[in-house]
């Protein structure tokens, strides 16, 4: 039995899968952890509780821990997931990729600056299109970085 759980929301919401079939979903509230499994719903106190009575095998601080050990790049950049056919475009210095082989879909890895309508927003791997139609600044290789660009942007306006 290989039981894991997959993160849909940090530290708030997994999808609970036996040998990558879906058995159930695991969330933490005020109350503690919520199983719900085959029809029964059973709510846990803590954690300690979830591990002894349930008889799943990892911790939340496992899955955690799974999650942000998998860091995928294009070219120098963070991405979102696995990329899939990672190029880069020349002439805008943009690292794009998909996020399966056969997507249309084209996103830009990194950390960019988006301007909707007067307001910067922060913006994590937006799609291309978004950052052709919008006005942007980017990309940047960490958070911290587009936020301190972020900060001297606000204080231009």
């Amino acid at each position: 039995m290989s039981v894991r759980a997959k993160t849909v929301l940090e530290n708030k919401f997994w999808i609970v899968e036996d040998n990558g079939q879906r058995i159930g979903t695991l969330s933490k509230n005020d109350d503690g952890y919520i199983l719900a499994k085959k029809g029964d719903v059973t709510v846990y106190q803590n954690e300690r509780q979830l591990k002894k009575h349930s008889g799943l095998k990892f911790t939340i601080a496992e899955l955690a821990k799974k999650n942000t050990n998998e860091a995928y790049e294009v070219h120098g950049y963070p991405a979102k997931g696995n990329p899939y056919n990672s190029m880069f475009d020349i002439k805008r210095k943009l690292p794009l990729f998909t996020k399966s082989e056969k997507s249309k879909s084209v996103y830009c890895a990194g950390f960019y600056l988006i301007k909707f309508n007067v307001n910067w927003l922060k913006s994590f791997c937006p799609k291309l299109i978004t950052v052709e139609r919008n006005e942007y600044i980017g990309p940047f290789k960490t958070e911290l970085e587009m936020k301190e660009k972020l900060r001297h942007v606000n204080r231009a306006y």
